[in-house]
This record gives structure tokens, C-alpha cells and sequence, in this order.
């Protein structure tokens, strides 16, 4: 049985949780550009970037969860692929965006980075070998994370972050 949105929840909790509104992160502000706006912080990985107008501080868990399946879970077409694969991208998509998320899994599986999961997209996941796809899009995490302005800061994170996904895939493989 593939993994279901209230467990992937619980995992998710598991990277995500306490209020934070540290200033030198570009995502705990409504801008997204560090010192313009408001730095309103991000909870449960809820941030003020993607959502400016929400009261972070005061979001509850069951706002949480509701927001991910409406605006991540179901986005990303979570029922239509296989659900190690959705944890992964679902999961990096929440970290560094749903664009570039969706992007690196589509060169994972060698279509065109448009950050659209359509029908060539869902295609070629279902003709690609799930370890491959689950380790290429890793790898491609990685080095996007590692290309980033903010690796030396949140580098060592970020990769304990892909190690317990990389956990998960062999564990949902």
C-alpha cells in the first residue's frame, strides 16, 4: 500500500514544527527578500513568503495539514505517482519551492523542466525506474541546495534533511 497524505503529514512534521522568524531567512519574510516586508516568521514550515497575509505565529497544526493537502499535496498530483516518489518531491517542494521542485524531478526522469506535472511528466515517471528517479532527484536536490547563497548557513540542515529523505525512499521503495 503507497503512502497515504495523513502519514506523509506526520513525517513532515517530523522536518517542520516550531515557530521561527529568524531575519536572515529570506522565507520568514512576506517579501521573500530578507529586511522588506515583514518578518512574520514560518511555523509548522508554513512560511511568510508563500504566505504573506497568514498569522503565522498563531497557525495550528490542523491549518498546517489543511494547507498541504490543498496547496502541496494535491498540486504536485500526489495520487497519480508513486508515492516514494511524491514524499520526496512533496517534501523538497515545501523546502525550496514547488517550481523547483517539480523541475528537478522532471530531469530526473529526462523531460523538459517546465515545472508542470502533466501528462509526458506522469509518463515518463511511470516508464522510469523508481530507484533511479528517487536517487537522481536527490542528487539533484543536493546540488541545488549546495549551489545556494545560504549553504553555509544552512548547508548541514538542508543535507540531514536529504539523508532522512534518502531513509525514506529505501524504507517506501
Amino acid at each position: 500500500m503507497g503512502l497515504t497524505f495523513e502519514q506523509a503529514f506526520d513525517r513532515l512534521i517530523g522536518h517542520e514544527g516550531n515557530f521561527t522568524d529568524d531575519p536572515k531567512d529570506r522565507g520568514n519574510w512576506t517579501t521573500g527578500i530578507i529586511g522588506k516586508g515583514q518578518c512574520k516568521g514560518t511555523k509548522y514550515g508554513i512560511s511568510a513568503m508563500t504566505y504573506p497575509d497568514l498569522d503565522i505565529r498563531n497557525l495550528t497544526l490542523q491549518m498546517a495539514k489543511e494547507i498541504y493537502k490543498r496547496d502541496w499535496w494535491d498540486r504536485i498530483c500526489a495520487d497519480e505517482i508513486h508515492s516514494a516518489i511524491v514524499f520526496q518531491v512533496w517534501d523538497f517542494a515545501i523546502n525550496s519551492g514547488m517550481g523547483t521542485a517539480k523541475r528537478k524531478l522532471q530531469k530526473a526522469v529526462g523531460v523538459a523542466e517546465d515545472g508542470l506535472i502533466g501528462k509526458k511528466t506522469l509518463k515518463a515517471i511511470q516508464d522510469s525506474d523508481l530507484n533511479d528517479v528517487l536517487l537522481k532527484f536527490n542528487s539533484f536536490r543536493l546540488l541545488h541546495l549546495s549551489s545556494l547563497s545560504t549553504w553555509p548557513r544552512y548547508g548541514r540542515g538542508w543535507t540531514i534533511r536529504v539523508a532522512n529523505q534518502l531513509n525514506y525512499a529505501a524504507m517506501d521503495n
